[in-house]
């Protein structure tokens, strides 16, 4: 598998194994397939696992993840600051660190991201502000100087004008999460009207030096072949689903499944370091590495697909 580089992680895989999927988040799993999938990650040169407290019930998929804390596997978590709780932020954000490295079984994290989305102007539910998320990132920085962390990030998912700042902000975040895929589709959005601006975040990332996780590269099933989970009545994925058919009828008039031309488009954005997978069995995950195996897609076909979220 091709590494790329990654900042302070030095090269890393272009794949990255995704908690959400073994922690059942995108349907059902149980322990003993999310545990042989890891080992198939492993197998196929995958390097990192992306995990949260929040993917699966019980911690479910840091509990996966303790299974390979002698493995030679880099290991994120993640740390939720919504400021309509509290706002010791410091304090938070160092004690939600010390009890993912109690159930992962390690002494330090290679990458601790911010998992709350930065908003703009009057209050969302579950998000923080710009004061919050400068008070954040101190701390953050201040436990990558301690070695408790080996780099820290964001998951750039809030309003663009506050992702956009803080890529280019200091302290500076060593590596962000960002939603890309060929439609720019979001799947949950707390900023109605606000466009994502993928392109642009990606952008900009890049050129501040900061590393781009590409996360949902197939907008939470609405560019595969079909969902497979049961979506609850508003979900977004569902309308997400019916506005990819364009998509879908691409894809088969160039012989591929949706999925694979999906994870290939995201692994062909330039300055994407890396895709994480969003997987929950050994059969997902053999699709993602046959896409990162089938190499980049043309210009040509990459502005086929741009072409369609038009």
């Amino acid at each position: 598998m091709e590494l790329r580089n990654f900042g302070r992680l030095g090269r890393i895989s272009a794949l990255t194994l995704g908690g959400g999927g073994i922690g059942g988040v995108w349907g059902r799993t149980d322990r003993r397939e999310a545990v042989a999938t890891v080992h198939a990650a492993l197998d196929a040169g995958i390097t990192m696992l992306d995990v949260a407290p929040s993917y699966g019930t019980d911690f479910e998929s840091e509990r996966v993840a303790r299974s390979f804390s002698s493995a030679d596997l880099l290991i994120t978590s993640k740390v939720g600051l919504p400021d309509d709780h509290e706002r010791d932020f410091a304090a938070r954000i160092r004690r939600g660190l010390v009890a993912s490295l109690e159930r992962l079984g390690r002494d330090h994290l290679d990458l601790f991201l911010l998992h709350t989305q930065i908003r703009a102007g009057a209050p969302v539910p579950e998000t923080i502000d710009r004061d919050g998320y400068q008070e954040a990132a101190a701390a953050f920085a201040a436990l990558r100087d301690e070695g408790l962390i080996r780099a820290w990030g964001i998951t750039a998912v809030g309003h663009p004008d506050q992702v956009l700042a803080a890529l280019r902000g200091t302290p500076r975040p060593d590596a962000a999460q960002v939603i890309v895929n060929a439609l720019d589709l979001n799947g949950w959005w707390a900023f109605d009207g606000v466009p994502p601006r993928g392109d642009e975040i990606v952008r900009s990332a890049h050129e501040n030096g900061v590393q781009v996780m590409g996360i949902r590269a197939v907008a939470a099933g609405a560019l595969t072949s079909a969902i497979d989970r049961t979506t609850g009545a508003g979900d977004p994925v569902a309308a997400d689903f019916d506005r990819a058919a364009p998509f879908r009828k691409v894809a088969a008039e160039w012989g591929t499944p949706p999925a694979v031309l999906a994870h290939r488009y995201a692994l062909s954005v330039p300055g994407v370091s890396t895709v994480v997978l969003g997987v929950k069995n050994r059969a997902e995950l053999a699709e993602c590495v046959a896409a990162e195996a089938a190499g980049p897609l043309s210009p040509s076909e990459m502005d086929a697909l741009r072409a369609l979220a038009r």
